[in-house]
Order: C-alpha cells, then structure tokens, then sequence
C-alpha cells in the first residue's frame, strides 16, 4: 500500500483515538460536578421538605410535650422521690429526653420516612460529605423507627430496686436513642460549593425555618425541667 493511503486511513483512527483519551481524561470531572449538583439539590429539597413538616407542627408539637408532663404528673409523680444523683438517674435523664422528642418524632413519622427515602442513595465525590448527611440520615431513621419509652413504667421500675437495678428498657432505649438524637434539619457548610442559585435561596429558606424551631427547643428546656421535677429526678 502506498505511504500515502496508509497515512490517510489511519489519520481518522488517530483522531479518535486522541478524541476518546480526551474524553476519558474529562469525564470523570464532569460525571463528578454533575453528580454532585444533582445530589445537593436532591438533598437540600428533601431537607427543606422535612424542615417545613416539622415547623407547620408547632403548636401541636407544644401539646404533645404538655402531654408528656400531664402523664407524668398525673400517673407517677414523685416516682423517684429519694434517688440518687448518679449514672443510673443520668440515663433516666437521657429517657426523659427520649420520651419528650419521640413525642414530636410521633406527630408526623412519614415525613421522616420520606426524607430518608429521598436521601439514603445520594453520594458526593467529598467524602467527607458524604459521611456527614449520610451519619445524619442515618439517625433520622433510627429516631424514626424507635418507639416512645414507657417512662413512668420505667422510673417505678429502678425505684422498686431500691435505685440500684435500671429496668432492661431504660438499658435499650436510653442508649440508642441518645446514639440517634440529632436536631431538626441539616445543612452542610461544605454543601455551599455545589449549590445552584435556586438550591442556595431554597436553603436560606430552610435556615429561617428551623431557626423557628430552635426556638422552640430552647423554650422546651423548661418543659423538660418540669418533668424532672415531677418525677423528683435528678439529672
């Protein structure tokens, strides 16, 4: 064959070859940034769902913790009347909490269910982020499909020891819920980089939602300290 015709079959072959090792090169990169936009905007969506769920409940929310010191007051009070300050009331301390926010988890656990369907799947090409919204997700599950503790059961249980034995409920729930315990909402500083126009304004949308509900965590405390005074619980 002729130097020629050779050269001219085989310089279409060489371009693709050095079309296909570009696009290799630039592949990776671009999967990666389109990955991770569609993940964060997956996320923040799911996120903003689950906040504003949560918020729309307040008043409700309010009730039920009203709810978890009328039970208290009206079915064990004074129920560790004369226990001690040690390990064992911290643990029943922790229950108390438990008892408190599963009463919120209770009000709407598909909302729960739906952010962690809409979530559980999604990567980054940061690990580290990855690992964040993921250890979070996984707790919203684990609040999800914990069931309230039977507290006044509980508390007579470890008064009946003398305050020496805690009741086997209290030594599974305490640990995995506060194991599981994680607050309303989660985004990510490292998210920001990621984020589109419409992903950033729909998260400062869910920063003033959940601002609302720090709020109400931070006027609950009170509520808490009501229901260790009923119990005669010290922390």
């Amino acid at each position: 064959m002729e130097p020629s015709v050779r050269q001219t079959l085989l310089l279409p072959a060489a371009m693709l070859w050095l079309a296909c090792m570009a696009l290799g090169a630039a592949a990776p990169n671009t999967i990666a940034a389109a990955g991770n936009a569609a993940a964060t905007n997956a996320y923040i969506e799911a996120d903003y769902r689950l906040v504003r769920t949560g918020t729309s409940h307040i008043p409700r929310i309010e009730a039920a913790l009203r709810g978890v010191l009328t039970r208290v007051r009206d079915e064990c009070p004074l129920a560790a009347q004369g226990s001690p300050q040690d390990p064992q009331s911290t643990e029943l301390s922790d229950e108390v909490i438990g008892a408190l926010v599963m009463a919120v988890v209770e009000l709407d656990r598909p909302a729960g269910r739906a952010f962690v369907t809409a979530t559980a799947h999604l990567r980054w090409s940061d690990r580290a982020l990855t690992h964040t919204i993921q250890s979070y997700v996984a707790k919203v599950k684990a609040l999800d499909v914990l069931a309230p503790p039977g507290l006044c059961a509980d508390v007579r249980g470890w008064a009946a020891s003398g305050f020496q034995t805690l009741t086997p409920a209290t030594l599974v729930f305490s640990p995995r819920f506060m194991a599981a315990w994680v607050g309303l909402g989660e985004l990510p500083h490292a998210l920001a980089r990621y984020e589109s126009p419409q992903d950033r304004a729909l998260a400062a949308r869910t920063e003033r939602l959940e601002s609302r509900f720090t709020d109400l965590e931070a006027r609950e405390v009170e509520t808490w300290g009501m229901v260790m005074n009923a119990l005669d619980l010290w922390p």
